[in-house]
């Protein structure tokens, strides 16, 4: 795509094969525009609220007692865990030649129903990665060409070629009877109790042009192979598990993946800042285009470079980015268990905050479903200022949130450009900035540069070990009061955080949030609205916390309690609330 580099004003599009087709989509603004995209590319359904907790991943552990040996350090640290990743060695010893055994290697994963029931107990769910690929004398081999499942040469006979797992076939995925196929494997394992799937390799990594699918040849076919792919894996699951929600995590996919579920994420990434510093880029643009899922292997995939700064600074990024998933080869630890106490104690830190933030992020994903405005947005959203096309360090998480990630080793300060219109307060000092300008914000290992917006609601939870113990009982709701907002909005959805398609079953509820400051009097409201759900708190224990008061002031609500903090210029009005509009009035 040759946007004005030859020749200026002129748009070039050129590709090696494959139909054609140019997609157009418009509107006044920029979110609008993700809205009216998605309107016709498909939108993200909701994946289960345990996908966006801490998942721990690696290439990768060798046998079932190194996963049971991991969480337990989990459990020791007192580090929220939700989901552990299997990589190649739950189907065989080496990573070479073993591609197409879709069954556990026994040698080293002896009894995985037990594992899997075990994991399922503390709430921790699995993993498993998948490939296309079929490796000559694997399992799975002779079945595939006997049922006629791969790609083909111009003779009729299976492709065979060689690649670095070893001398291969590939899945035709194409082909309806090769998706059943495939497809039945995943519903075995499912119904053991594994939670979502990995998809790698599926560009596919090696596919020669003169390999024939059933519907083309590959260069024609071969950016539709991933698509076609989580497709597969998407249709199974609405066929044979309507109730539940896929996670399907693949690296590899085209425009409107985002409609079968995929989760992509940017590769095998160097271990190194070089490799930090595109990633917010990267998860922009690909949000922009309706993929609102993109995230990183947090910490750097590839290479043996180990610096404690980097893994905290990519760990501190990730707790604003849509999916929090350490992965990497095994030379450098991933895992934040295996780290420093001091780099593990601020990563700690700011898994908890990503625990805590759970109804705010939740929120963001009901968001992008329902109308494709992604989780992560170009300062552009609220700033509609064509040089902020060329920042791409800084970035909105929500409306509420500006986070600018520190990628940069040994930096003592960072500058931070501020959107105009809004004024910007550090989430970390409370201290107060006007929007429209660029300020240098110091810096230490302890924190990243994070702001909220004034005006803005940030629903929040205790920290909780993992989304099986999550519940929103107990309520904190932060509001960031400034004298120049004169109003302000915000929202929570809550579903039990499973069932598919919980919106359009009507099982959820919206918890609306209002605020109006006039004549020196703030007035906060909320409102919930929706449905009952599974789980649904009959009543919550609400502690709404107004940051930005100038002194104490008297609350207005029957039977609440408030207390002034002079310290951190904190009020906060404690009761309790069920379905009923609550209206608190301040002055």
């Amino acid at each position: 795509l040759d946007l004005g580099a030859t020749e200026n004003d002129v748009l070039q599009f050129e590709a090696v094969g494959g139909r054609m087709s140019y997609l157009i989509a418009a509107a006044d603004d920029w979110p609008g525009l993700a809205t009216s995209f998605t309107d016709l590319t498909g939108r993200q359904p909701m994946i289960p609220r345990w996908a966006m907790g801490n998942i721990a991943s690696r290439m990768g552990y060798r046998s079932q007692r190194e996963v049971e040996d991991l969480i337990e350090k989990y459990e020791q640290d007192d580090i929220p865990l939700d989901g552990v990743v299997l990589d190649i060695f739950w189907f065989g010893p080496e990573i070479k030649g073993h591609l197409g055994n879709f069954d556990w290697y026994r040698d080293s994963f002896p009894q995985p129903q037990k594992m899997l029931d075990d994991m399922e107990a503390k709430g921790i769910k699995t993993v498993l990665i998948t490939e296309p690929f079929i490796i000559k004398n694997t399992a799975t081999y002779e079945e595939a060409i006997q049922k006629e499942l791969v790609g083909k040469t111009a003779g009729g006979e299976p492709y065979h070629y060689d690649f670095y797992f070893g001398n291969t076939l590939l899945i035709d995925i194409f082909k309806p009877e090769a998706q059943q196929w495939f497809w039945n494997i995943y519903k075995k394992h499912t119904l053991t109790g594994v939670d979502g799937w990995w998809g790698d390799l599926g560009e596919p990594e090696v596919h020669p042009d003169d390999l024939l699918h059933v519907n083309g040849r590959a260069d024609e076919l071969h950016n539709l192979y991933g698509h076609e792919w989580a497709k597969t894996v998407f249709d199974g699951f609405a066929q044979d598990f309507p109730e539940e929600r896929p996670v399907i995590l693949m690296r590899s996919g085209f425009v409107g993946s985002q409609r079968y579920g995929m989760v992509p994420w940017s590769g095998d990434v160097n271990r190194s800042w070089g490799g930090l510093k595109p990633q917010v880029e990267i998860a922009l643009t690909m949000g922009m285009q309706g993929l609102a899922y993109m995230h990183s292997d947090l910490g750097g995939f590839a290479g043996g470079y180990k610096d404690s700064e980097l893994y905290t600074r990519w760990l501190q990024y990730g707790t604003f980015q849509p999916i929090y998933r350490t992965h990497a080869q095994d030379t450098v630890p991933p895992e934040p268990v295996f780290w420093d106490k001091k780099t593990k104690d601020i990563v700690r830190r700011y898994i908890d905050l990503r625990y805590q933030l759970m109804p705010y992020n939740y929120t963001l994903l009901y968001e992008n479903a329902t109308t494709g405005i992604p989780m992560m947005r170009p300062l552009f959203y609220v700033d509609d200022d064509p040089a902020l096309f060329e920042n791409t360090g800084t970035y909105l998480w929500g409306d509420a949130f500006l986070v600018s990630p520190v990628v940069e080793k040994g930096a003592t300060s960072q500058a931070v450009y501020l959107p105009e219109k809004a004024v910007w307060i550090n989430y970390w000092t409370g201290e107060r900035q006007q929007g429209g300008q660029t300020i240098s914000v110091p810096l230490s290992i302890d924190d990243i540069p994070v702001f909220v917006k004034a005006g803005s609601f940030l629903p929040m939870t205790p920290v909780f070990k993992n989304m099986e113990a999550y519940h929103s009982g107990k309520l904190t709701i932060h509001y960031f009061h400034d004298d120049s907002v004169r109003t302000g909005t915000g929202q929570m959805y809550e579903d039990d955080g499973e069932t598919n398609d919980a919106i359009g079953k009507e099982q959820y509820e919206l918890l609306q949030f209002s605020s109006r400051f006039a004549n020196g009097e703030l007035t906060l409201t909320i409102s919930p609205e929706g449905f009952a759900y599974e789980g649904q708190p009959a009543k919550r224990e609400v502690q709404v916390v107004v940051h930005g008061l100038a002194s104490e002031k008297q609350v207005t609500l029957p039977n609440a309690k408030s207390t002034w903090d002079a310290q951190k210029k904190e009020l906060t009005i404690a009761f309790e609330m069920g379905k009923e509009v609550k209206t608190i009035l301040i002055k």
